[in-house]
């Protein structure tokens, strides 16, 4: 598999090709925008990268047009869904916290973040 080829045993690139559901918010040519199932705050949408590449450090290597899309549809979610501050975190493998390895931003909003890396 390439590292833009989708994978079957993927569940975002399942996602992405609407075999499975996912409650979409937005979308671009690009990536798209979905709500997580397990919420850590009052919004917690994904973005995702149509393409398939397994974490943030490939994407900016490989595409890095396609990087900006991500951010922008995460400004663009923030915006409709929150007040527009918002927390953008890309996990990055498994000791980082990363359980899906096709790179996805997790758009956290709609309440006073703290921070706590642990």
């Amino acid at each position: 598999m390439t590292s833009t080829g989708a994978s079957t045993d993927c569940l975002f690139c399942r996602i992405v090709a609407g075999e499975l559901p996912a409650d979409v918010v937005a979308t671009s040519e690009r990536s798209i925008a979905f709500r997580d199932i397990d919420p850590q705050a009052p919004v917690h949408v994904l973005v995702v990268p149509r393409d398939h590449h397994g974490d943030i450090a490939q994407l900016a290597a490989a595409d890095p047009e396609l990087l900006s899309d991500v951010v922008a549809l995460a400004d663009e979610v923030a915006g409709e869904l929150a007040d527009g501050q918002f927390r953008l975190i890309f996990n990055s493998g498994p000791r980082a916290g990363q359980s899906v390895f096709h790179v996805h931003g997790h758009v956290i909003a709609g309440t006073e973040l703290g921070w706590s890396p642990a």
